[in-house]
């Protein structure tokens, strides 16, 4: 009678079985996943009355710029807000989601949102999904306990910080923070350094680019400014204007209603049953 294996325990170390596997893949004409880039620039940062959020306004689909004045600043709460980086889609429904959820919660309280509320929220989703869910956001708000601001990367892994950065054109916005940032800033100081930080991701990162979205928020309010700055204005426009090929003619626009179409009988006996 054969003698069964034993099930042995796994040898200590590390295991190259699967780096094997993907080589053989590859060679049998397996084409391998890439890297995805955010595409955006988006920061934010605490200064003496509040948080500022700073986003700049290009979308892309790849090498394609699909939206030059998108809106990546996104509503919370009337005292919270998000930016969003990574897959447009993911980032408007998971902040519109966690939206709805804070709104049925005031309701539910009677009171106002907090921004660790919207936190545990965000990065609860998040994590569910396992890093699925291409959202990479910078929270900031005002609530009973301060100004809060947050970073929540797609795994659902978060960072509480001063200033903040995340997107493709993250390195060169916190490069300038980091240059610049101290604490106690004004109101006009910090929309300053947040404008500097976004237009140093846009001049640098393919991915940035067109204007820059700011928002204040403090005890008394938001203040969103649109387009608070348009560093890239469109400079040339041709002399002789843009013609474009005739492709489709249309023949026909006439239109035949359905009524003339179909006779419609009033009345009549049921089906039966």
């Amino acid at each position: 009678m054969a003698k069964t294996a034993e099930m042995m325990p796994p040898m200590g170390g590390f295991s190259f079985d699967l780096c094997k596997r993907n080589a053989m893949l590859v060679q049998k004409g397996l084409k391998q996943p890439s890297y995805l880039k955010t595409g955006t620039t988006i920061v934010g940062l605490i200064f003496q009355d509040g948080v500022i959020l700073g986003a700049d306004t290009r979308a892309t689909e790849g090498p394609i710029v699909a939206d030059k004045n998108c809106e990546k600043i996104h509503y919370m709460a009337p005292n919270i807000y998000c930016c969003g980086a990574g897959t447009a889609a993911d980032t408007e429904a998971v902040t519109d989601m966690v939206s709805s959820q804070l709104k049925l919660h005031r309701f539910h309280t009677g009171r106002e949102s907090r921004v660790v509320t919207a936190l545990t929220l965000l990065k609860s989703h998040l994590f569910s999904y396992q890093g699925h869910v291409s959202a990479a956001l910078v929270l900031g708000g005002v609530d009973v306990t301060g100004p809060h601001l947050h970073t929540i990367y797609p795994h659902g892994s978060t960072d509480t910080l001063p200033f903040a950065t995340m997107g493709s054109g993250s390195l060169a916005a916190m490069s300038v923070f980091e240059s610049n940032f101290r604490e106690g800033l004004s109101k006009d100081e910090g929309i300053k350094l947040v404008a500097d930080a976004i237009c140093s991701g846009i001049f640098n990162d393919l991915g940035s680019g067109s204007n820059v979205d700011i928002c204040v928020i403090t005890k008394e309010g938001k203040e969103y400014l649109r387009n608070y700055l348009t560093p890239n204005p469109r400079t040339y426009i041709s002399e002789k204007g843009y013609s474009f090929s005739k492709k489709t003619e249309v023949l026909l626009t006439k239109i035949t209603p359905l009524k003339e179409l179909v006779e419609v009988i009033e009345g009549g006996d049921t089906m039966e049953e």
